[in-house]
């Protein structure tokens, strides 16, 4: 390895690979879902952010539906 590298030649060179990483979106969330991945965050030491992402990449690659049942009100 070298002692040094220079790095100015990388200045304005895009990554070529950027367009097969993660897309920033907005989502709205309850504030019960962030606070529970919150808690995960913290017993796991992933981001919440990863760890959101992580459940939602598992029901995409398992084809999970989610089931909803209206509730008539009496």
């Amino acid at each position: 390895m070298k002692k040094e590298y220079n790095l100015n030649k990388m200045k304005g060179r895009k990554n070529p690979y950027a367009n097969r990483l993660k897309k920033q979106i907005t989502i709205r969330l309850d504030n019960t879902t962030i606070e529970y991945f919150k808690k995960l965050a913290s017993e796991t030491g992933f981001s919440y952010q990863t760890l959101i992402n992580l459940y939602l990449t598992d029901c995409a690659e398992n084809h999970k539906k989610l089931k909803v049942q209206w509730i008539k009100p009496s």
